[in-house]
C-alpha cells in the first residue's frame, strides 16, 4: 500500500476539497442572510424581538430533527445525487423568502431551509472521510468547515451592501440563485474515488492507505442495510455524548454570530448598519484563521506522534478557553474593545471547530453518516434554544443577559471535552 503523497500535479482529492469548501460557503449564506436582513425585514414586517428569535431558531428546529434521518440518507444515498438535490430545494426556500410579507411564511420557509439542508454536514463529513486517510483528515475538515466563517468574513460586507442597494428581498433573491447554479456543478463534477475515472492509481491507494482491505471490502459494506436497531449505537456510549454536549456549546457561540449579532451591533451598539458589516466580518475573519490553524496544528501533531487525545482535544480546550473571552463586551462600551473581545472570542470559537474529525475517528464505520447525523442533530439544537432565549433574554433591549448565559454555554462545553470524551478510539459493534 502507498503511503506517500502523491507527486503529480494534479490531486483529486483537492479539487474534490475545494467544491465541498465552496458548497460550505454557499450553506452558510443561505443560512446567515436572514441575521443580515433582519433588521430591515423587522421593520417592514413589524415583527418584535421575540418573533424574530422564533424566525432565528425555525430553521435549526427542523435542521436538528431531521439530522437522524439526514445521516441515514448520506449512509445510503452517492453524494453526487444527494448534494444537488439538497442544494436546488434549500436555494428555491431561499429565493422565496424573498417574496414573504408575513411572520408565519416566513417562518415556514426557514423551517423547510433546515429540512433540505440538514444531510449537509454529514455528507461533507462522509466525503472527506473517503477522500482523505486519517492524517490529513483533520486538515480537510478544517479547510471545508473554515467555509463558513470565509463566506461570512469576506461575504457579509457584500451581503450588506445587496441589501442596501436591492433590498432584504433581494438579498434572499441573490442568495437563493447562486446555490441553484452550484447544485449544477455538483452533479457535474462529483465522483467518489472509486468512481472517478482521472484520479490516479498512486493517488487513490494513497487515500485508502488506512483500509488496507477497502478494495475488496467495498462491496459487502455497501450491501450492509440500515437498521432500527443502528440507532442506539449513537445514544448509548459516554463518548459521543462528551462529543455531541461539547458541540451543542460550540454552536451556542456561532449561532449568535449567525443570527443576532448585527442587531446586537447596530441595536444595542448604536452602529451605523454599513458600517456594522464590515465591523462584523472581523470576527468572522478572525474565526476563519482560528479553524484553519486548529486542522493543521491537529495533523501537525499527529505527525509529531503526539497522541490523539493530545493532538485532537488540544485546539478545540484551548479554542473554548478563548471563546469565554465574549464575556468582556459586558463591561465597555468603547467599540474597538468591544470589536476585541468578539474577535478573540470567534477567534477561539473556529480554533474549536474541527470537532467533526472526532465522528470520523469514533464512529462505528459503517455509522459515520447516522452518528455524524446524530451530532448535528445534538449540535444543531443550539440553534433552536439560543436565538429564542435570546431574544427573551434580550427583549429589554438588554444584551448583557444573553452574553453571560453564551459564556456560561461555552464553559459547559470546555468541561465536556476535558471529561467525557476520554480516551479517543473507534467504536467497533
Amino acid at each position: 500500500m502507498n503511503t506517500k503523497k502523491p507527486t503529480g500535479s494534479i490531486r483529486k482529492r483537492f479539487n474534490v476539497l475545494t467544491l465541498v469548501f465552496i458548497s460550505v460557503v454557499v450553506n452558510y449564506i443561505d443560512r446567515s442572510n436572514i441575521s443580515v436582513a433582519a433588521f430591515a425585514l423587522s421593520q417592514d414586517l413589524s415583527l418584535s424581538s421575540i418573533q424574530m428569535g422564533y424566525i432565528f431558531s425555525a430553521f435549526a428546529w427542523t435542521y436538528a430533527i431531521f439530522q437522524i434521518p439526514g445521516g441515514i440518507l448520506v449512509d445510503n444515498i452517492k453524494a453526487r445525487i444527494l448534494y444537488p438535490v439538497m442544494l436546488i430545494l434549500w436555494s428555491i426556500s431561499s429565493l422565496l423568502q424573498g417574496f414573504v410579507n408575513s411572520f408565519t411564511v416566513l417562518t415556514g420557509l426557514r423551517a423547510s431551509s433546515g429540512i433540505f439542508q440538514a444531510p449537509s454536514f454529514p455528507t461533507n463529513n462522509a466525503i472527506a472521510s473517503k477522500w482523505f486517510p486519517e492524517k490529513e483528515r483533520g486538515s480537510a475538515i478544517a479547510i471545508y468547515t473554515s467555509g463558513q466563517y470565509v463566506g461570512l468574513a469576506f461575504l457579509t460586507p457584500l451581503l450588506v451592501s445587496i441589501q442596501y442597494y436591492l433590498g432584504w428581498r433581494g438579498l434572499f433573491i441573490f442568495s437563493g440563485v447562486i446555490g441553484l447554479i452550484l447544485s449544477y456543478i455538483w452533479h457535474k463534477f462529483y465522483r467518489d474515488p472509486k468512481e472517478h475515472k482521472s484520479i490516479s492509481k498512486t493517488e487513490l491507494e494513497y487515500i485508502c492507505q488506512d483500509e488496507p482491505n477497502t478494495s475488496n471490502n467495498h462491496d459487502s459494506e455497501n450491501t450492509i442495510k440500515f437498521s432500527w436497531k443502528d440507532i442506539k449505537h449513537a445514544f448509548v456510549h459516554k463518548k459521543l455524548w462528551g462529543l455531541y454536549i461539547g458541540q451543542f456549546c460550540i454552536g451556542s457561540l456561532i449561532i449568535f454570530f449567525l443570527t443576532w449579532f448585527p442587531t446586537y451591533l447596530v441595536q444595542y451598539r448604536g452602529i451605523d448598519f454599513l458600517e456594522s458589516g464590515f465591523l462584523a466580518s472581523i470576527p468572522f475573519l478572525a474565526a476563519f484563521v482560528g479553524v484553519i490553524l486548529s486542522g493543521f496544528t491537529s495533523d501537525f501533531l499527529i505527525r509529531k506522534g503526539y497522541k490523539k487525545e493530545v493532538a485532537r482535544k488540544l485546539p478545540i480546550i484551548c479554542g473554548m478557553l478563548l471563546s469565554t473571552c465574549i464575556i468582556g463586551v459586558n463591561y465597555t462600551d468603547n467599540t474597538n474593545f468591544i470589536i476585541l473581545f468578539l474577535t478573540i472570542a470567534f477567534f477561539g470559537n473556529g480554533f474549536a471547530s474541527t470537532t467533526w474529525v472526532f465522528v470520523s475517528l469514533m464512529a462505528p464505520k459503517r455509522l459515520i453518516g447516522l452518528v455524524g447525523g446524530t451530532f448535528n442533530f445534538i449540535g444543531s439544537s443550539s440553534a433552536v434554544i439560543t436565538p429564542i432565549a435570546i431574544g427573551y433574554l434580550a427583549k429589554n433591549g438588554d444584551f448583557r443577559p444573553a452574553i453571560f448565559f453564551i459564556t456560561c454555554l461555552t464553559v459547559v462545553g470546555l468541561l465536556s471535552f476535558i471529561f467525557l470524551i476520554g480516551k479517543i478510539k473507534k467504536i467497533n459493534i
